[in-house]
């Protein structure tokens, strides 16, 4: 899928976040000069192990962003999950982890001086942006890769923060879905990017690069600026 080496950075390292009444397991990892971070929000079955997210996370680094990539379901709520399929879709326990995960980032010394940015995968991207609904002071941008961004409902137009949407162009159905929730995005700054050719899991040669470009690109672009300049 990626030929790319997945190097780790000096400080990427294994934390424990507290979210609510939860503790939940991630990676922090921070180049030494970090522009912002970015918490990933991992889709239905997956966790802060996907190799496609560990491999956009490793090109942010690289660009000079901070990445979190945090399982947003504990252990046993993961196992009971294997079995009912139902956990990966409950977008408001997901975006509620979000949020603690957040605030989390606010108070740890590593991250508080950084802006926070959100890339989400499948039903990972609704949480995102429903956590980004109820954090428009703190979150400046949302990526979208393969997402369901039609599950979060009437939290779509409340989201502020630049939101940018990737779609494999062989996703039909999927990019219908983030058609129309585009369109009903609040964000004044929001683009829909179908990626030629690319499945639902973007397993194709060079179409994980090429989301990892955009994603790159988008956080440069609105990450680096705090949350009122990125919605002028």
């Amino acid at each position: 899928m990626v030929n790319r080496v997945l190097l780790e950075t000096e400080l990427d390292r294994p934390v424990h976040v507290q979210a609510g009444d939860v503790l939940l397991a991630g990676n922090l990892g921070r180049p030494r000069q970090s522009q912002g971070v970015v918490l990933f929000a991992h889709g239905s079955g997956s966790s802060r192990h996907s190799p496609r997210n560990r491999f956009v996370a490793q090109v942010l680094r690289e660009a000079g962003f901070a990445t979190l990539l945090l399982d947003l379901l504990t252990s046993q709520e993961e196992a009971l999950d294997a079995h009912t399929a139902h956990l990966r879709f409950d977008i408001n326990l997901l975006a509620e982890r979000l949020v603690g995960a957040t605030d989390w980032l606010g108070q740890n010394r590593d991250t508080a001086d950084l802006p926070v940015g959100y890339f989400g995968a499948s039903t990972g991207a609704a949480a995102a942006l429903v956590a980004t609904a109820e954090r428009p002071e703190v979150v400046s941008a949302v990526v979208s890769r393969g997402g369901r961004p039609d599950l979060a409902g009437s939290a779509l137009e409340l989201v502020q923060a630049p939101t940018l949407l990737i779609v494999g162009g062989a996703d039909g159905p999927v990019i219908g879905l983030n058609e129309k929730s585009l369109q009903r995005l609040g964000a004044p700054h929001k683009w829909l990017s179908i990626v030629p050719g690319a499945s639902h899991l973007l397993e194709e040669p060079g179409t994980l690069e090429e989301v990892a470009r955009l994603a790159a690109e988008w956080f440069t672009r609105y990450l680096t600026s705090a949350p009122e300049n990125a919605r002028q």
